[in-house]
């Protein structure tokens, strides 16, 4: 999608300018920022030679993937830490990213990561995607369209730039951003939610409803804020951990975590065979501590989940 990794070009986009994405967690966002560096340098991509296939498992892929070799996944890569590109402006990384080929290496496939936006992932999915793998929170409108396989946790949270110049208030509720310009990814929760429930508790509570900006890719966000076109920036804890970190400062976290929420493997509802075949992957991957490994070399271990669940209870 571009030449450097979407974090970096954040971060130099700003450089430049300056010189001419309601239970509390806060440890998630904390752990998340710990992995920054490594991630930075793409030095913790996961080598898939190191899981073994499982031939139960395998045995269980419909004969349309186990005949291309090949676990085709799409993918939003402009969410670091979860999954954006290396340096050389091609490679998929992240954690999500090392997920899709662990579960592949149990499967026998290689996982071919195509990025791709946000919006249009689901919509492709058995078609021209097998799986999503992105960051997606599992809720009841999207487990109506495909099915989900629970596999991290994440919550809410808010950045501003440092010294909260806009003086918000820090209480981490969502109306606290009222009548302020907030950054947001177009087509996740985030705007889902900003457009409707934080709009709603600022009128009725008499306040002028916020002003979204939003942008297809989560590093113009970012990017947005730091240079002052937003006040504030609304995503998953995780990324807003690792744009704070990303920005050598730029950035502070407004109040806590909240909002915390699953995130799913995205298959479709017509293919149980592959649904089934993942979500016993992934489990595999759980248990024998493949799945741990991989969120600790990215400083994400707070969003660990003990069960692959499928289409799990959400509102």
């Amino acid at each position: 999608m571009r030449k450097t990794p979407l974090a970096l070009v954040a971060v130099a986009a700003v450089t430049l300018s300056l010189a001419a994405c309601s239970s509390s967690q806060p440890s998630a966002g904390a752990s998340a920022s710990g992995g920054a560096s490594a991630a930075a340098s793409g030095s913790s991509t996961f080598d898939p030679s190191t899981v073994a296939k499982d031939d139960t498992i395998a045995a269980l892929l419909p004969d349309k993937v186990k005949s291309t070799g090949t676990l085709v996944v799409g993918s939003d890569t402009s969410y670091a830490p979860a999954e954006y590109l290396g340096e050389d402006g091609t490679t998929p990384i992240g954690y999500d990213v090392d997920l899709a080929k662990a579960i592949a290496g149990v499967l026998g496939l290689k996982a071919k990561v195509q990025s791709a936006d946000f919006t249009g992932i689901i919509p492709a999915i058995g078609s021209k995607y097998d799986v999503g793998i992105s960051s997606f929170t599992i809720n009841a409108d999207r487990e109506k369209q495909v099915n989900m396989i629970e596999y991290f946790n994440a919550g809410e949270a808010f950045a501003v730039p440092k010294g909260n110049p806009g003086n918000i208030a820090t209480t981490g509720a969502p109306d606290n951003v009222c009548g302020k310009t907030v950054g947001v990814q177009t087509g996740t929760v985030e705007d889902d939610e900003l457009a409707g429930a934080v709009t709603k508790a600022c009128t009725d509570a008499g306040k002028p409803a916020p002003s979204p900006l939003r942008y297809t890719a989560q590093s113009d966000v970012t990017t947005a804020l730091v240079g002052g076109k937003a006040d504030v920036m609304f995503a998953d804890s995780p990324i807003i951990a690792y744009a704070i970190a990303q920005t050598n400062g730029k950035l502070e976290q407004l109040g806590g975590v909240f909002e915390s929420a699953p995130q799913g493997i995205v298959v479709s509802k017509n293919d149980q065979a592959l649904t089934t075949a993942i979500q016993k992957a992934v489990q595999k991957l759980i248990d024998d501590g493949t799945y741990g490994k991989i969120l600790a070399a990215w400083g994400n271990t707070a969003g660990a989940v003990t069960t692959a669940q499928l289409n799990p209870s959400v509102s």
